[in-house]
């Protein structure tokens, strides 16, 4: 999803949908969090977001502990990014166990931005091996400057120019990527999603089951959507807008809310068997 230019501080602050969604989701989780919990304030929170957030460090370091956002719905080995989210649970709970407000509205941001971007139907399209067959089968690692990054390898010449168009060109890949996300940031309205509150059964299942369980299903939940594919198809219509503000975001601003929840109740039943 979109969070802003990543040039300078607050880039993003009123059209990024990173910075929606943090919004949203810390203000609906507000009745629900216990009293002893001190949660960082919306402020901090998107303190490390934009510039300071995942898409800042890519900007700034290309392959370089670059955050990879991305999973194929179809791929169960595919658990990067679920590790990913995992290791931000363990990170907050840690944060808020030892009142490091700096470093919990860091992994509350990041943890948001990486649930996000798992949700978000672009990220389900296997870039990595797209990328990969289109640079030779080099991996993400040989990235290394700005240049690696953005121009794929050929060759020859007309190999050069092949490759890229299919990476760059009209409906290339990065360009229907770019193209998808510019257009939430356009279609999603400012409307306060009062229903985006996860329902008794979710927060048991979470509660009962972890979190890694509920956001896989939400993941496929996503995919059967097929969003991806009809932009790909039709570009942004009326339907997919709607789809967009009615559907996708109640699921990841939900799905936000709750990873931070699984770092609240962790913490919380570790206080109790102490």
């Amino acid at each position: 999803m979109y969070a802003g230019t990543t040039i300078r501080d607050g880039s993003g602050r009123f059209i990024g949908v990173h910075q929606k969604i943090d919004r949203v989701a810390r203000r609906n989780i507000k009745p629900i969090l216990p009293d002893w919990c001190d949660f960082p304030d919306i402020k901090n929170i998107l303190h490390f977001e934009g510039k300071n957030g995942p898409d800042g460090v890519k900007r700034k370091s290309p392959a370089v502990d670059e955050p990879w956002h991305f999973i194929n719905p179809d791929n169960p080995n595919d658990t990067a990014l679920l590790e990913m989210i995992d290791g931000h649970i363990g990170n907050l709970v840690e944060a808020l166990r030892t009142n490091n407000s700096e470093r919990a509205a860091f992994e509350a941001a990041w943890m948001a931005h990486a649930i996000t971007d798992g949700l978000t139907p672009a990220h389900h399209f296997p870039l990595e091996q797209a990328m990969a067959e289109l640079r030779g089968g080099e991996g993400l690692e040989t990235r290394t400057s700005i240049l690696k990054k953005n121009l794929m390898k050929g060759d020859n010449g007309i190999e050069l120019i092949k490759n890229n168009w299919k990476f760059w060109g009209a409906k290339g890949m990065m360009t229907t990527h770019v193209a998808f996300e510019a257009g939430v940031a356009s279609v999603v309205s400012y409307p306060r999603f009062k229903d985006a509150i996860p329902s008794s059964g979710e927060i048991l299942q979470v509660k009962n089951h972890g979190y890694r369980e509920y956001y896989l299903n939400q993941v496929h939940a996503v995919a059967s959507m097929k969003m991806y594919d009809n932009f790909s198809k039709s570009g942004w219509t009326t339907d997919l807008a709607w789809q967009t503000n009615h559907e996708l975001m109640p699921i990841i601003i939900k799905s936000v809310m709750l990873g931070w929840l699984a770092s609240i109740w962790k913490l919380e039943a570790e206080k109790s068997e102490s």
